[in-house]
């Protein structure tokens, strides 16, 4: 049985699904050069997890984000090097369902990477339409780790029901989950307020990772019912969503003015005194300098209280993720 390597997991990550996508967030090459600095900035400020997926990048572009943390991690020279741990989402494509297929998509995103994945995750349960699927993806995944090919497995979009049957299927092999990652956040507390996540991982020691922290851009301040909106598929969601998330917002920006923090580091903060690892994206410098501004300090148990009240209030939430289990 290998000893477990450690896995060093800061309070806050960064989530590079924007890094090669076009479709949703507008990627172009000439990009590249900003992301490095988004990187190279993210880990001299203790930013060191980046989460990554192997289905990240569309059409030609498919890998794009795993080729880029493998550049940017081998071309960083600063302080915190040792520290860089790279999460990747293995997806659980039809055509995936053996063990093997699992251990050779890992040994593929090292190639990308040009080193070894720190943390493989489950992408997604397949258990809402092919449960037969998951039994062989499920034992790649420890293959993997009992091959001392990564540090630590995780999965991502589970429920608790459904933990709980993978860490009893993990435990009999020895091996233990590291994290788990779902869509939270103050439009999107379901996971925790509904399935009562965050207790059976506590109860676990499993560390959960909140995805889309600032729910796609929704939690910023940056938009309005007014406009102008984003572009395509985010401009439509956030037509439906915004007029339903008024006293919401009001309250973000009452307590982002009252500590001079901005909204976005108000909301990422937030979710840090859940206990949870936020991961928001960042395309720009001024965006991850912006989300680096998070850290540092914590919102008081009364700002804590407000700002549940008023997302519990909120009349729309956020779409929850379709392959979110039970």
């Amino acid at each position: 049985m290998q000893t477990l390597q450690k896995l060093s997991l800061p309070s806050m990550g960064c989530g590079t699904w924007a890094w090669g996508n076009q479709l949703l967030w507008g990627y172009d090459e000439s990009m590249d050069d900003q992301l490095q600095g988004v990187f190279n900035l993210c880990v001299s400020n203790g930013v060191t997890l980046f989460d990554t997926g192997d289905s990240y990048g569309t059409g030609r572009l498919n890998g794009r984000s795993e080729l880029l943390l493998g550049r940017f991690s081998q071309e960083y020279v600063s302080s915190g090097k040792e520290n860089i741990c790279i999460a990747t989402k293995l997806a659980a494509y039809p055509w995936r369902w053996t063990r093997q297929s699992m251990v050779k998509a890992c040994k593929s995103s090292a190639q990308r990477l040009g080193r070894n994945v720190d943390l493989v995750q489950m992408h997604w349960s397949t258990a809402n339409y092919a449960p037969w699927q998951e039994g062989g993806l499920l034992d790649g995944l420890a293959d993997l780790y009992e091959q001392g090919l990564v540090k630590g497995v995780g999965l991502s979009n589970y429920g608790p029901k459904r933990l709980k049957q993978v860490q009893k299927k993990f435990a009999e092999r020895g091996v233990s989950i590291t994290t788990v990652q779902v869509q939270y956040s103050l439009l999107s507390t379901y996971p925790v307020t509904q399935l009562k996540l965050k207790d059976l991982c506590d109860e676990l020691g499993i560390k959960l990772i909140a995805y889309s922290p600032l729910a796609l851009g929704l939690l910023t301040g940056k938009y309005s019912e007014q406009g102008p909106l984003p572009k395509g598929i985010r401009g439509l969601l956030f037509r439906q969503i915004l007029p339903g998330m008024r006293s919401l917002l009001a309250c973000l920006q009452e307590v982002a003015q009252s500590r001079n923090k901005t909204m976005s580091q108000v909301a990422i903060n937030w979710c840090i005194c859940k206990g949870t690892i936020p991961i928001p994206g960042a395309k720009s410098v001024e965006q991850a300098r912006e989300n680096i501004g998070a850290l540092g300090w914590q919102l008081d148990a009364n700002e804590i209280a407000e700002l549940d009240r008023a997302a519990a209030n909120a009349d729309k939430k956020m779409v929850q993720n379709i392959f979110q289990t039970k």
